[in-house]
């Protein structure tokens, strides 16, 4: 049954509609017409059980063995044969196992108490949901595509503000209890079109732990005692308490109240802006950190313009002066050159980046290698650029569960394109003939090491049971989009490569090699790389926080500031680029040659530092347990560093082979 919906899935993801993915508020279905006396009936699903602080497995909440389970008939049947909601790619993916519930909420209608069952629990059911408690677990629920909230205020007391998900029960004094009756409260308003219609615009849950009486709801919420999770243990005749299966059970009664309440003063296009009130306090942080990112890139870019570009023309200038065949060209040469050069400057042209022109475009080691992973990098680059543009407009939102993975993933593999493409035109710059195996090389590289990473981790997931373990259907689904439509699109692309003519270099490359003398410590490959990426780490440092926080801690909120984020994106591009050209430079004034990798990897360098922010993150903020948990958080951490030292190493190895060759362009003449 899974593998026939993930296929279905795939089959209608290359179809999908650019209108589901805005967020256009319209008109809520769950509306009530007094006038035709129509009661309407909103359904009210469960999703996921997850916990922030201690671990980073999310659980299926209808599955749980100490909840009220949904009937197989009954109410879920007013909403279609089946209470399994379908899912897109995204949902699947992060977790979501979203199921209609047995919870009646009919618009309009009150429900001060009522029963929904009695559930029977034994020791070891009793036992996993004191682990859940215990873990600081957070149940989320759905009404109308709005999760479940708790409501908070600001610190100033002067605006409300929604956390997204309840907490499943309490840990005091070494006693678990659990939440078994919620409040729910569904605002609503009428809509300016229809003034009969009522459109929800918040939905929050209260809870509250009862030890009420079974079958029914207590006379009082209010005076009732919290609901312990215990059961006693059997005594043995020499008075130790067995520890076993002893068949005790202990019943947990389910209530739930229901309030409706008109709000006029909030908007159905607005409606998910309470989730994101508490984050805007953050909003002068963020222009704090736009700020530091345009300091730390303007002091670059100077340093680039008034460094290089100034000694670079000076350059260029001597070495024409000294090639020049007309002694009256070489005259007024010389005199132009002069006048950038101070008193105790002597040409020189034994010395510098102009001695290597023979073999600055040598092809670099393992060339086969290298045209695969730039190529990759430009599919990642036109993926997050596309993202980025999408989430900025608002086109990918909240609202849309999922949608930021399956775009992603949908990007990604109509990406392939250019991921051919382009690495082809650099394999065929090192004059490489065997571009299908190229082609080959660049479809299964990068993606076949993500997926071999991902099914492995996988297995540790399905072993805890997670509802974040990807079913085989969505494996299948996942391969299928791989090999069936991102690898013949590769191949599309490197073959429109390889009709193209190789890029020309400015100069010919000799024979035989030059012979590189000893390099200064400061220009060996590691601390270039390390000091290299250290500068644009420094560009995105504090948005991090934010992005790391809204990953790992806020699970149940959204990293929405996509606008910052892309500008901050954008100055980080911008710094990886003039740092790379920067020290490619002074490799080269080095009489070093070997740029190609250098260039990547000094690209790539912050990839480093974030993966230590990751590290120092998880032992100063988290508080994460367990193996797995720590095993899921480092693996998927490198991951995203492998991801995104991928993308911007491509972009510092493409912005420095523009600038190679347009100083030795300069140059072509002599």
């Amino acid at each position: 049954m899974r593998l026939s919906k993930s296929l279905l899935l795939f089959l209608s993801a290359s179809g999908v509609s650019l209108s589901s993915a805005f967020y256009i508020p319209g008109e809520c279905w769950n509306s009530l017409h007094p006038e035709h006396d129509v009661v309407w009936e909103v359904p009210l699903t469960f999703a996921i059980c997850f916990s922030s602080p201690t671990t980073q497995l999310p659980y299926a909440y209808s599955e749980l063995p100490f909840v009220c389970p949904a009937s197989k008939d009954g109410f879920g049947s007013k909403f279609g044969s089946s209470r399994a909601i379908a899912l897109n790619l995204g949902e699947v993916l992060r977790g979501d196992r979203i199921q209609i519930s047995d919870y009646e909420l009919v618009v309009g209608k009150d429900e001060v108490c009522k029963h929904l069952c009695d559930r029977e629990v034994n020791r070891g059911a009793v036992e996993r949901a004191k682990e859940l408690v215990r873990g600081g677990y957070v149940v989320e629920w759905i009404v109308d595509n709005l999760p479940g909230a708790t409501s908070f205020v600001t610190a100033d007391k002067s605006k409300k503000y929604y956390a997204a998900g309840f907490k499943l029960g309490f840990y005091e004094n070494d006693k678990a209890f659990i939440n078994n009756h919620v409040t729910l409260v569904l605002r609503w308003r009428k809509t300016a079109e229809d003034p009969n219609r009522k459109v929800i615009v918040a939905f929050e849950v209260y809870t509250k732990s009862i030890a009420g009486p079974i079958g029914q709801c207590p006379e009082s919420l209010e005076s009732q005692k919290p609901l312990e999770l215990s059961i006693p243990h059997q005594s043995t005749e020499d008075g130790t308490a067995m520890t076993q299966d002893d068949g005790k059970t202990m019943s947990i009664p389910y209530t739930y109240s229901v309030y409706w309440k008109e709000d006029n003063g909030i908007d159905w296009a607005s409606r998910w802006d309470l989730y994101f009130v508490n984050d805007e306090e953050s909003t002068s942080v963020h222009w704090f950190a736009i700020v530091n990112s345009l300091v730390i890139a303007m002091l670059l870019t100077v340093f680039v313009a008034i460094i290089l570009l100034r000694t670079l023309s000076r350059d260029i200038q001597n070495y024409n002066v000294s090639g020049a065949a007309d002694p009256e060209a070489k005259r007024k040469a010389a005199a132009s050159a002069s006048e950038d050069m101070d008193e105790d400057e002597t040409l020189d042209d034994t010395t510098g980046w102009k001695l290597v022109h023979g073999d600055v475009f040598r092809p670099p080691n393992v060339g086969g290698l290298f045209a695969p992973i730039v190529g990759s990098g430009v599919q990642l680059l036109a993926m997050s650029v596309a993202l980025l543009v999408l989430s900025a407009v608002g086109v990918l939102n909240p609202s849309y569960r999922g949608g930021f993975i399956s775009f992603g993933l949908f990007l990604f593999v109509f990406a392939g394109v250019f991921s051919g493409y382009f690495s082809t035109r650099v394999y065929k710059t090192f004059k490489g003939e065997q571009w299908k195996k190229n082609a080959l090389m660049t479809a299964l590289l990068f993606p076949g090491f993500l997926f071999a990473s991902v099914f492995v981790l996988n297995l540790f997931v399905w072993a805890q049971a997670s509802s974040t373990a990807i079913p085989f259907g969505t494996l299948c689904a996942l391969v299928i989009m791989w090999l069936c439509i991102s690898l013949p699109l590769v191949f599309v692309g490197s073959f429109i490569g390889f009709r193209k003519a190789p890029w020309e270099h400015p100069t010919r490359t000799t024979m035989i090699a030059r012979q590189i003398p000893a390099q200064p410590w400061y220009l060996r490959s590691v601390p270039t790389i390390l000091m290299g990426g250290l500068i644009p780490f420094a560009v995105i440092f504090m948005e991090l926080l934010f992005v790391f926080k809204s990953l790992w801690q806020d699970k149940s909120g959204y990293y929405y500031m996509y606008g910052f984020l892309a500008l901050i994106a954008g100055i980080n591009m911008v710094t990886v680029i003039e740092i790379t050209i920067a020290i490619t430079y002074f490799q080269l004034c080095s009489e070093n040659y070997n740029w190609w990798w250098r260039s990547f990897f000094v690209g790539s360098g912050s990839a480093f530092w974030i993966f230590l922010y990751s590290a120092w993150y998880f032992m100063t903020k988290l508080q994460i347990e367990g193996f797995v948990s720590g095993l899921l958080f480092f693996s998927y951490s490198f991951l995203a560093c492998v991801v995104y030292g991928l993308l911007v190493g491509t972009i510092g190895f493409l912005s420095t082979y523009a600038f190679v060759r347009r100083i030795y362009g300069a140059i072509k003449a002599d």
